[in-house]
């Protein structure tokens, strides 16, 4: 081999070479460019992640402070539950002595004090949110409502299944039944 075909084949190869590293080059530029894309991917899917998760902390926190407050309602509603179960039977007690006195004519001073008092007791309570449950002989008995204390034979075919008598007086507190009405019922 001559001297100038060894020239041209030591150029023929350098160019080839230098075609060959263009050629990585351009790869690895198309390689560094899709990289870049896909990091840009990432960055946009961790982006769309983290609000994802924020927007499910931002409704949780929500529901939580929803649920707080209904329950710091419910709260105060029936603040003085016990309170009120604990003085019911004082009203009764009042309403059985208002029921004996009635029938002594010579203490009519005493009936009147008697009743000043229940009555200032039972608005007082009801201020606080007590009410009575109106139940009446007649009413059909529900067992959601009342409670059965016993049933008799009732005097006319209309008043079976209903309530014939009311025992004891049911109280509400708000909307919450405190004490169920005791009935007696006609089967």
């Amino acid at each position: 081999m001559s001297k100038k075909n060894k020239a041209k084949d030591i150029k023929e190869e350098q160019a080839n070479g230098l075609k060959d590293e263009a050629v990585a080059v351009e790869e690895q530029q198309d390689q560094d460019v899709s990289e870049e894309l896909s990091a840009e991917d990432k960055l946009k899917e961790e982006l769309q992640s983290e609000k994802d998760k924020f927007l499910r902390l931002f409704a949780e926190f929500e529901n939580y402070k929803k649920r707080t407050s209904r329950e710091r309602i419910e709260l105060f509603k029936t603040a003085g539950k016990e309170i009120m179960l604990e003085l019911l039977p004082v009203l009764d007690d009042f309403e059985r002595a208002l029921l004996h006195i009635e029938e002594d004519k010579e203490a009519e001073e005493l009936r009147k004090g008697v009743l000043l008092i229940y009555q200032k007791l039972l608005s007082t309570l009801e201020k606080k949110g007590l009410s009575v449950c109106e139940v009446s002989q007649g009413d059909t008995f529900d067992a959601e409502v009342h409670t059965a204390i016993t049933q008799i034979p009732a005097p006319s075919d209309d008043l079976k299944g209903k309530i014939i008598d009311v025992v004891e007086k049911g109280y509400k507190l708000g909307d919450t039944i405190i004490r169920f009405p005791k009935v007696v019922v006609g089967q």
